[in-house]
């Protein structure tokens, strides 16, 4: 979760920026850095409180939806491009049909987001990851652990090159 101090409706960037650190100056390097791989954040407005992403990450995966890639997908090309509040419940229901939710599980999935019926676990899912691989900070990768968790694993935080990544694999690969 990105600050789970964000106001719940969310906030702008820059209201969230100038009460958290005083500007959003800092975001002029992220974006900068970003455009090199493609993330061009046209239409970067919301500060999300990221609670009801998780809740729909975790729906559309326990529901056969879609994979785990493809709403993260969605959320950042709404949240970074699009100018979507991605902590509304009506963007996300909207996110959840671009994604195939069929319409007879519409209902559902606004009361599982509107009551955060997948709060608990997801807080729980946080929890592990932070007590597991000492996660203080996002996004956060941990690479390299097999299906039985026998593999050292390799963690890593902050955005980071492709070139970081493609070293790493080729590293775990050798």
């Amino acid at each position: 979760m990105i600050d789970p101090n964000t106001d719940p409706k969310g906030e702008t960037v820059d209201d969230y920026c100038r009460r958290r650190w005083g500007g959003a100056g800092w975001t002029n390097h992220l974006k900068q850095e970003g455009r090199k791989d493609g993330a061009q954040f046209s239409d970067w407005k919301w500060w999300p409180h990221t609670s009801r992403a998780h809740q729909l990450v975790q729906y559309c995966h326990k529901n056969e939806v879609c994979s785990t890639d493809e709403v993260n997908q969605c959320l950042f090309r709404a949240e970074y491009e699009n100018g979507e509040n991605i902590s509304d419940v009506q963007t996300l229901l909207k996110i959840g049909k671009e994604l195939g939710l069929p319409e007879e599980k519409e209902s559902e999935l606004h009361e599982y987001l509107a009551k955060e019926q997948g709060k608990r676990g997801m807080e729980q899912e946080i929890k592990t990851g932070r007590q597991r691989y000492g996660i203080k900070g996002v996004p956060f990768f941990v690479v390299g652990k097999d299906d039985q968790g026998k593999s050292r694993p390799y963690a890593f935080s902050g955005a980071q090159a492709s070139e970081t990544f493609l070293e790493l694999f080729e590293e775990l690969s050798s």
